[in-house]
């Protein structure tokens, strides 16, 4: 049994191929990905996905706006599906599991040249430009909450969830940064590439913020801040641990980081960022509509605003918590890898 992995642009496009890794490895016993030359996901996949061979082919990024570069776009897609074609060829998948992204428009009109079946997954409550040019081509379009699945051969299934942040020690944390156990925790997270704005208005609450706080900032954005209590880092490698410690977190609202955090039971105040299609916007909404965790639009975001959320998230923990169960199954790593080799060729 072979499958092909697909998807890129973003590390949220990547990283969950990486949780379904060792459900797949139980029944396929070759495993390759199809991406773009020099993209986010060839480095993921080099540095985390052991075993997994890597192709690439020409890719473009599909604007929604008005660009004179858009009149680019048939010619280089045309060339990238011509290219994943020859790929698929080669390998001879009997299945293509695609997370989305403009990297993986190609590989998915191959797959369906070619009759191989496809699966797509879909992180977000409205579907992504390229997975809703892909849809006709999928056989099963799993989706992570259940308002998305609304049209035909979609499912509800959750989303790829990576098995070590369910394994998280906080006494860790405790030791590594000398915190004592006389306050409550806060992790604030603003993203991989860090919150300019979240950092900000952090750095001037912490007179009046009475936690344990780590602040995970992003890579070069630390600042020369002292502050009792308070830690400042670009990046962490075992955040499962750091999920573990907090009793507050503070977030962006990127799919894979709702789930994460919800599936743990984790009171959150969500701040989605404000970009591209409104998809964190649309992640946080349907949390908050669920009682699920607290909202704080970016707009709104002052040092007086994070420290009453904060604070009001922190006293309603318990509910919070509770009320992560409304969101349904968030964890679909098993029901996807199921699906997966269900509708393979074999």
């Amino acid at each position: 049994m072979k499958i092909v992995l697909t998807g890129g642009g973003s590390a949220g496009h990547v990283t969950p191929h990486l949780a379904l890794l060792p459900e797949l490895r139980k029944n396929f016993d070759k495993i390759c990905y199809i991406g773009s030359h020099e993209g986010i996901e060839k480095k993921i996949v080099a540095e985390q996905a052991r075993g997994v061979e890597y192709f690439s082919v020409s890719t473009v990024k599909l604007r929604r706006s008005l660009d004179i570069r858009n009149l680019a776009i048939p010619f280089k897609l045309l060339r990238g599906i011509s290219q994943a074609k020859k790929i698929l060829k080669k390998i001879k998948p009997d299945v293509v599991f695609s997370k989305g992204g403009f990297v993986a428009y190609p590989v998915v009109r191959a797959a369906a040249k070619l009759k191989i079946p496809v699966i797509a997954h879909e992180s977000d409550m409205t579907m992504g430009l390229a997975n809703r040019m892909s849809a006709k081509f999928c056989k099963v379009i799993c989706t992570t909450f259940k308002k998305t699945a609304c049209q035909p051969r979609m499912v509800h299934t959750g989303s790829p969830l990576r098995e070590e942040i369910y394994n998280g020690i906080s006494i860790k944390i405790e030791r590594r940064h000398g915190f004592g156990n006389t306050k409550g925790n806060l992790l604030v997270v603003g993203g991989s590439l860090g919150a300019a704005k979240i950092n900000e208005a952090l750095h001037k609450a912490l007179p009046e913020l009475k936690f344990n706080i780590v602040h995970i900032c992003g890579k070069g954005k630390t600042r020369d801040i002292k502050s009792d209590g308070y830690v400042q880092l670009e990046f962490v490698n075992d955040i499962q641990n750091y999920f573990a410690w907090a009793d507050v977190v503070v977030s962006r609202a990127g799919s894979n980081t709702v789930c994460e955090l919800l599936v743990l039971g984790k009171p959150t105040l969500f701040i989605p960022l404000v970009s591209g299609r409104g998809d964190q916007v649309d992640n946080a909404s349907e949390v908050l509509k669920a009682g699920a965790a607290a909202v704080l639009p970016e707009k709104d975001l002052t040092p007086q605003t994070l420290v009453a959320r904060i604070g009001e998230v922190y006293k309603n923990r318990a509910k919070y918590a509770e009320n992560t169960v409304k969101m349904g199954e968030l964890d679909g790593t098993k029901k996807i890898a199921e699906i997966i080799c269900v509708n393979s060729d074999k």
